[in-house]
């Protein structure tokens, strides 16, 4: 029977040739892993403030609903009731959306300053790690030649 070769020993051998330097991928992960965590906060941050204009928003349909919902004696009494809901109603759909409105401003503009912070930081680690890399080869192509 056949045995299969065991390939640890020259797998080994050519990972230990071609050195990679992890620590440009750890950087990543951080700045990744930071930048991540920031976009969540906002957006629960955001998320939070959304659910608290809701409730109160549904606290007080309800509270106006209750005194259209009460008997009366007049049959025009309805029509008013009716009425005012409906007015009263608008007018605090319109502030209640107002207040949506600028919490998604909000996010929108701390996204788009994490998102701008996050390419800055990226185009200065790259700007790093080219001129390393450059500098790496440039001391290999004179360590090549020297050694002729």
């Amino acid at each position: 029977m056949a045995k299969t070769q065991d390939f640890t020993a020259t797998l080994k051998d050519i990972m230990g040739a071609y050195p990679v330097d992890t620590s440009a991928l750890e950087g990543v992960f951080k700045s990744t892993a930071t930048l991540n965590e920031k976009l969540s906060g906002a957006a629960l941050e955001a998320a939070e403030k959304s659910a608290e204009i809701s409730n109160k928003w549904t606290k007080d349909t309800l509270a106006k609903l209750s005194e259209v919902s009460k008997a009366k004696t007049d049959p025009a009494d309805y029509a008013k009731a009716a009425t005012d809901y409906a007015s009263a109603s608008a007018e605090v759909a319109a502030e209640n959306l107002a207040a949506f409105a600028e919490i998604a401003k909000k996010l929108q503009s701390e996204t788009v300053e994490l998102l701008m912070a996050a390419g800055k930081d990226a185009a200065e680690d790259a700007t790093t790690a080219v001129k390393k890399a450059t500098n790496d080869v440039t001391a290999a192509a004179k360590k090549a030649t020297a050694a002729k």
